[in-house]
């Protein structure tokens, strides 16, 4: 019987987590095993229903068990130890709920609940994981300067207990070629120098024996000050478009902040490590702060502070000078213009300011008038103590020793900082990567890939670029007919966008789905909320974070007018703010490159 087979699973899941905790916690071992016992227990509540299949409780035992004993087990040599225990037994229990899944005929009635035929079904092979590999490429064009990777990145799909979904993962990433690194060319202090960039990245193409046509994915990003240029957008869309199949153009301080973070290794180090780290990526014109934490990245922030804010000569006379510094500046009495000759003790005060304001956001929030001047985002949130800081960026080479001078201020912000920080009792350690973090992060940390259990149109032409993320506030909680349409219409609202004239992307976060008939009717509530686009026959894209983009894309199919010009894609961890672009399926269609992103250009900030 079906009852009994995930009755004796869920016992025997629980007799070996209680078994390990008597072996391995000498203290507080009775407590910990029954709270484990009423926290999956309580989880597996949700879940309950008379007419769940045999693979529905298996998965339901599988997806509640990480959470249950995270619960009451912290990540650890003890984690990963009753995790490898585990594993094999959870992953003999989904294999063979699967394949009694698959021998068995289902009545027409099983049929229409879960879209499943002969013809259409996926069949997932457990003993040979499938595997992709990606050619990726990161391009950085920064505030001082501009450089390029291509790596090659590793996806399989392994159905296991961690990956009950048969989704792919990102394995593996490989850098392949690291390009030269080059002064940002600008033709004046507004305006990046698009050819000059153009004709290094195809330089740099031919030196690394590649073309744009067998690049497969990536992201170019322009970061700091030069995101605030008047071509920004420009340079980062010609680029894209030039660059490989599906290449993204970015840009924004957050998400500039995370990819820094996880091209330095600070994040899979806190992993590895189980310590809170905070990097900071100094460069020309921003510094960008991540805090992360079991290798997630938890808050970020950005602040003005950057080597080439100031540009000077080895004589002392300036040549550029950014608006965070006239800035500065004026709060510490000066009055340098361009062509003006600036003494060392003046270049090291405004250093200083700057390295002061960077030390206090590390620690707290901006408190003083200039720190909080100079904030490019709002605050980063410190609800988790930090146990390390990290350095990388242009600037960091210089904070860890390297010796160099770049006709900036890089050099003396660089002491500055390493300066305060000492005085302020920082545990300073040392990133993997410095000067090329965020090119890094660009080329191997911007690509994920959506479930398999997706729905397209076949007409839909890829790649779809540039489409704002809008989450819809639909929960288990306020869940109704009449508020699926409420909150879809308060959704485009909020956002600034026009049902059936502007592209976007509605996100559900929460597990929704309860029965079929509950599926029919939440369609016909998407239809109800969009009848522009229905009547436009606008292109129609519904994202999930749980795994159930196919049957509901078929039921839209089967019970709208919504036809054609609709995707559907499940698996997608998303955020407010967030933008997409989604290539051309992948693996038979079963899946989709996703690349998440943010697109904010342009934002001079005016200094009081």
């Amino acid at each position: 019987m079906v009852e009994i087979d995930a009755q004796r699973l869920k016992y025997q899941i629980i007799e070996i987590v209680q078994k390990f905790f008597d072996e391995h916690l000498d203290r507080d071992n009775v407590r910990l095993k029954e709270k484990f016992k009423q926290q999956y227990e309580s989880l597996l509540q949700n879940h309950l229903s008379e007419n769940a299949s045999e693979i529905s409780r298996v998965h339901h035992l599988i997806k509640e068990f990480g959470p249950a004993l995270k619960s009451v087990l912290e990540p650890g040599q003890n984690y990963d130890r009753l995790m490898g225990e585990i594993s094999p037994i959870l992953n003999s229990a989904l294999s063979n709920a699967e394949q009694k899944k698959l021998q068995s005929s289902l009545d027409e009635e099983e049929k229409e609940r879960t879209f499943s035929s002969p013809k259409t079904m996926v069949i997932p092979s457990y003993d040979r994981p499938s595997c992709m590999r990606m050619l990726s490429v990161g391009i950085d064009i920064g505030s001082s300067t501009s450089h390029l990777i291509f790596s090659r990145l590793t996806l399989n799909r392994e159905r296991s207990f961690l990956n009950p979904t048969n989704r792919f993962q990102l394995t593996d990433r490989e850098i392949l070629y690291e390009s030269d690194i080059i002064f940002t060319p600008l033709i004046d202090r507004h305006t990046i120098d698009i050819e000059a960039i153009i004709k290094f990245c195809e330089d740099e193409y031919r030196k690394a024996g590649l073309t744009p046509d067998m690049v497969e994915s990536g992201a170019v990003l322009v970061t700091g000050e030069t995101a605030k240029k008047q071509n920004a957008e420009e340079i980062v869309r010609r680029l894209s478009s030039e660059s490989g199949k599906f290449v993204s153009a970015a840009a924004g301080p957050n998400y500039e902040s995370v990819l820094s973070a996880m091209g330095s290794g600070i994040v899979q180090r806190s992993l590895e490590t189980q310590k809170t780290i905070m990097n900071v990526d100094v460069g020309g014109g921003t510094s960008n702060l991540a805090i992360a934490k079991n290798g997630i990245v938890l808050s970020t922030s950005c602040i003005n502070v950057g080597g080439r804010l100031l540009g000077i000569k080895k004589d002392f006379k300036i040549w550029r000078i950014d608006e965070p510094t006239f800035f500065i500046m004026n709060e510490l009495g000066m009055n340098y213009q361009l062509g003006d000759t600036i003494t060392e003790e003046d270049v090291q005060r405004i250093a200083h300011t700057y390295a002061s304001a960077l030390i206090e956001v590390m620690q707290g929030n901006a408190r003083s008038r200039i720190s909080k001047e100079l904030m490019m985002t709002s605050d980063i949130d410190f609800k988790v103590p930090v146990d390390h800081y990290s350095f990388s960026g242009g600037v960091a080479e210089m904070i860890y020793g390297n010796e160099g001078a770049y006709d900036d201020i890089g050099k003396y912000l660089a002491k500055e900082i390493s300066t305060l920080a000492r005085e302020a009792g920082l545990s300073i350690i040392e990133p993997e990567n410095k000067i090329r973090a965020t090119v890094i992060g660009a080329g191997a940390f911007t690509l994920s890939v959506s479930g398999s259990t997706c729905y397209f149109d076949s007409s839909i032409e890829f790649p779809i670029k540039n489409v704002p993320v809008i989450p819809v506030n639909i929960t288990k909680e306020n869940y109704s007919i009449d508020n699926v349409r409420t909150e879809i219409e308060n959704a485009f609202v909020k956002y600034d966008r026009i049902e059936g004239d502007d592209l976007v992307a509605l996100y559900f976060k929460d597990a929704l789905y309860r029965s079929y008939n509950w599926l029919q009717e939440f369609v016909k509530a998407i239809e109800n909320a969009l009848p522009v686009s229905v009547r436009r026959k606008k292109m129609v894209i519904l994202l999930f974070q749980t795994d159930i983009g196919k049957m509901v894309g078929l039921m839209i199919r089967r019970e709208t007018a919504i036809q054609h010009n609709l995707i559907c894609l499940d698996e997608l961890f998303l955020e407010e703010g967030d933008w997409i672009d989604i290539g051309s399926p992948i693996h038979s269609g079963q899946a989709f490159p996703v690349t998440v992103k943010s697109l904010v250009f342009n934002q001079n900030k005016i200094y009081s």
